[in-house]
Parts: C-alpha cells; structure tokens; sequence
C-alpha cells in the first residue's frame, strides 16, 4: 500500500466517522488544571477507602465472565483469558467518592473502554449503558461517559492485580464522575436505546454524577 493509498472501508471506519460528524464521545479529560483538579467540597486522601453494599464476592478467573449486550452489533460473552487478550491500555486518573474524599494520580492498567466499543460496535441508537456487578449491583452511564478517553475496565492498580476489596478482578474506572458510577465485579454491560436508573440512582443519587457540579443527590 502506498503512502497515499487509503485501507479499505469497514463498517467500523464507517462507524467512527459517523461517530466524530455526531460530536460522540468527546466528554471527559484526561488532565484538568491543578487548580481545577479538586472538584467543589471533596478533599484528599492518600489511602483507598473501602465502599460497598456489605458484601465483597469472590469471584475466581477460572469462572469469571464478561456479558455485553443490548443494542450492538457484536455482543460478546468473555471470560478471562479472552479479556486480557483484547488490547491493553494504561491510564493515569484522579478519583472522587460521593462521601466527599478524593485520591490524585491512580495508575490503572486494563482494557480501555473505547477498545471494548470497537470490539461491540454501538448501533445508532444506543444512547446509555447499564452496568451490572457480580453483588447484584447496578448503575447506568451515558454512552459518552462510559467512552470518555479515559475509561477503562480496569484489572490493576498501582502496578498490582485490583483487590477483592476494591471490585477485583476487574471493574470499571469513570474518572470524571463519581466513583459510585464505576461498578466493581462488573460481569455485564447491556447497551440500551434510553436510559433507566441503576441501584443508587433508585435510592435517591444523581442520574450522572458530575463532581465538578457536585451531582450528588437527585435534587441537586
């Protein structure tokens, strides 16, 4: 192929085109200003809290599975070795709790949520994801959020395998909203045409999250 020869057309070129004329995917940061880094009323942590619904699953790579669904072109249904044979990535990103605590430059190692996209290939009307964990947890996404640029389905953390603790062996890391939106033992993600609230979001959360707007509650 020469150097002014153009690949030949797929239907996921096709699609990313349709996806950069639509403005899709293009929220989210990856750096923010120091001086905007600290979103409205949280503060720093040099430690990793633990939150969660009072059960952390023990989940084996041996049975452990990923289900994607809904409105895709692809649906898949991973399991582990499957997983961390799709492309890796690293992704260096800040995280901010809803109880107020936030903690600077985590290092995350996985699959980077855009990869995983072209691996499913949204249909045009897919708009939001639901997201569902191993524990029966639940919260949903706007499409664009959950394909921010750095989003990813994250299996290491500081250079180590993600504790059970902490949503091991994989969960998904939303940097720009609030960490209740990055599920832990997430096993599913279903593509869906409008949008439906998640277990939080049923108990009185902000349908998004945004830190920097402080989308705490369902009234704010």
């Amino acid at each position: 192929m020469t150097d002014d020869a153009q690949p030949p057309e797929t239907k996921l070129t096709t699609t990313k085109r349709r996806w950069a004329a639509d403005g899709k995917f293009l929220t989210g940061r990856v750096t923010r200003p120091e001086d905007d880094r600290l979103p409205p009323g949280q503060h720093l942590v040099k430690d990793w809290p633990v939150l969660d619904l009072g059960q952390q699953p023990i989940i084996r790579t041996e049975s452990w599975r990923l289900d994607v669904r809904g409105v895709v072109e692809h649906p898949l249904s991973l399991g582990w070795a499957d997983f961390r044979a799709l492309p890796q990535s690293d992704r260096l990103s800040d995280m901010h709790c809803v109880t107020t605590w936030s903690r600077y430059d985590n290092r995350w190692q996985g699959v980077a949520a855009r990869d995983l996209l072209d691996q499913v290939m949204p249909k045009p009307e897919a708009s939001h994801v639901m997201l569902t964990s191993y524990d029966g947890y639940t919260t949903n996404l706007p499409l664009e959020d959950f394909a921010a640029e750095d989003a990813i389905l994250a299996t290491e953390w500081e250079g180590q395998p993600i504790s059970r603790t902490h949503g091991g062996p994989m969960r998904l890391i939303v940097p720009h909203l609030y960490l209740w939106k990055s599920a832990k033992w997430l096993t599913r993600i279903d593509f869906r045409a409008g949008d439906a609230a998640g277990f939080w979001e049923k108990n009185g959360y902000h349908m998004r999250g945004d830190p920097w707007r402080e989308e705490r509650y369902s009234g704010d």
